[in-house]
């Protein structure tokens, strides 16, 4: 691609829109100066993208037909070559569509990304077949990732395994699916607001929201650098600390990483939880949106951990019901600038960055009568915000997210973890075909109350089921410190040995 110096024509436009006032002398200066400037720019294109080799081995893909995908949750199938042996051998993995397999389709659940074939591997796919995993196929997810509900994606819905037409939760909808109809024991899938612990809140499944930046981005479709976190999702709590410690620890590419290595979870299952001092939050209860059925669910749950050995206690952080409104910038603006003006990953900071992938999402206006109704009022309340007012309430909320994580923090100096309901309802029932604005609107946003906090706060939290509310599990959250990833799993798992969340 030539870069093409601007005419006399388009340069004046340009000085009109930036505000620029230029005699014909200073516009024939600048002229010389930016044509100068342009001239680097071929050099970098001779240049090359400076991705990393492409994986070697044949690699096969293929949309399988309406009789092997039942609950929508499949995009693409897989044949992918893997070590022999490894920690993860023959397990059968899917990963979310917004993570990029070389050689295979991407559609991020948009319409914006038909025909787009991935260039490189994320760091999790290289991790995952070098332990030796069988990487089925890519899972739907909704539309750019941005929906709670799985209703968005541009192929049709997935349903949920446990109720058909009800929804799976999103935005990593296929992969909590398939976990739970057993087509694959782990999945990865991704979380901005909400969108590992959701979907596996509604399947039934246990989904892992790491610390931030445990686990590398890199090769991951984001949504805003300050909230964007990857991580397993799987049937039960061991095969979940196994997925994490393979595609845990420092890539030396994410920018989003602090440098943690991987622990050896799995190890530090079997401590119980005699002597854990669990809080309750009571603004996680009695949402506007919450079935009472549901909180009894999540606090029956709290009480069987005091049987247990562990400290429970009712603990009030106020400004929990206030995280969503204060930091709410960040995914809008986050989303805005980053995917829609920033060709799908932004800049600013020293990642991977595949240009096309750029030139591909560059074209999102040609379908944008077929984004989701949340993509479009993103769109516009971010493209309002830019223009009126820059990054003012984008750096606001940002300094909130840090105030509100000191907030959290010294409730966890009071408390090993927190509790509270994963999402304020079971799944709810797919919006129909042609469905009006508003009802897709709130399916694709009502279950994330309690979720979207420790994306902004960068907490460990970890969703695992609880019971059935009319035949529909229900999720319960355990919420740790920073990297405490070990205790959320040591509480969890003594939870999901000493009962069967399928019969409380």
């Amino acid at each position: 691609m030539t870069v093409r110096p601007p005419t006399d024509a388009e340069l004046r436009e340009l000085e009109r829109e930036l505000g620029f006032t230029m005699s014909p002398e200073e516009h024939q200066i600048y002229a010389l100066l930016v044509n100068g400037a342009l001239g680097a720019y071929g050099l970098l294109e001779s240049a090359g993208d400076a991705l990393p080799p492409k994986p070697t081995g044949a690699r096969r893909h293929w949309e399988p037909p309406a009789a092997e995908n039942p609950l929508g949750a499949w995009y693409v199938r897989t044949e992918i070559p893997r070590a022999k042996s490894g920690p993860l051998s023959g397990v059968r993995v899917a990963l979310k569509d917004n993570v990029m397999l070389a050689g295979v389709p991407m559609l991020n659940g948009s319409a914006v990304l038909e025909g787009y074939v991935c260039e490189v591997d994320a760091t999790v796919v290289t991790r995952l077949l070098d332990a030796g995993a069988e990487i089925l196929g890519k899972a739907h997810c909704e539309d750019l990732c941005l929906s709670g509900g799985s209703h968005t994606n541009v192929r049709g819905p997935v349903h949920n395994p446990h109720r058909r037409d009800f929804s799976a939760g999103g935005s990593s909808s296929g992969s909590a699916a398939l976990v739970a109809a057993g087509a694959v024991e782990m999945a990865i899938g991704g979380d901005q607001g909400g969108s590992i612990r959701v979907p596996s809140a509604f399947c039934g499944t246990v989904g892992m929201k790491p610390t931030y930046g445990l686990v590398p981005y890199t090769g991951i479709c984001p949504i805003e650098p300050s909230i964007d976190h990857t991580g397993p999702i799987t049937a039960n709590v061991r095969d979940n600390a196994r997925m994490l410690e393979v595609i845990a620890g420092p890539d030396g590419i994410d920018p989003r990483q602090s440098g943690a290595p991987a622990q050896p979870w799995v190890s530090l299952l079997e401590g119980g939880v005699e002597g854990l001092r669990i809080g309750v939050v009571r603004e996680g209860f009695g949402h506007e949106r919450s079935q009472p059925e549901v909180d009894a669910k999540v606090r029956s749950a709290a009480a069987h951990f005091e049987k247990l050995g562990a400290r429970v206690e009712t603990v009030s952080i106020p400004e929990h019901r206030m995280v969503p409104a204060l930091t709410f910038p960040l995914l809008v603006e986050g989303m805005y600038r980053t995917v829609l003006q920033g060709g799908g990953q932004g800049c600013g900071r020293a990642d991977l960055y595949v240009p096309s992938l750029a030139e591909k999402v560059s074209h999102w206006r040609e379908h944008a009568a077929r984004l989701s109704p949340l993509v479009k009022m993103v769109a516009l309340a971010g493209a309002h915000i830019d223009r009126r007012h820059g990054m003012r309430f984008y750096q606001k909320a940002m300094n909130h997210a840090r105030a509100l994580r000191a907030v959290y923090d010294r409730a966890l100096a009071e408390a090993d973890l927190l509790l509270m309901p994963t999402t304020p309802m079971v799944a709810t029932p797919l919006p129909a075909q042609g469905a009006p604005i508003l009802e897709r609107f709130l399916r694709a946003s009502e279950a994330t109350p309690n979720t979207q906090p420790f994306d902004v706060t960068h907490h460990p939290a970890l969703s695992i089921p609880c019971g059935l509310v009319q035949g529909l599990p229900v999720g319960m959250m355990l919420v740790g410190r920073h990297l405490a990833e070990a205790t959320l799993y040591r509480a969890a798992y003594a939870f999901e040995q000493s009962e069967d969340w399928h019969v409380l």
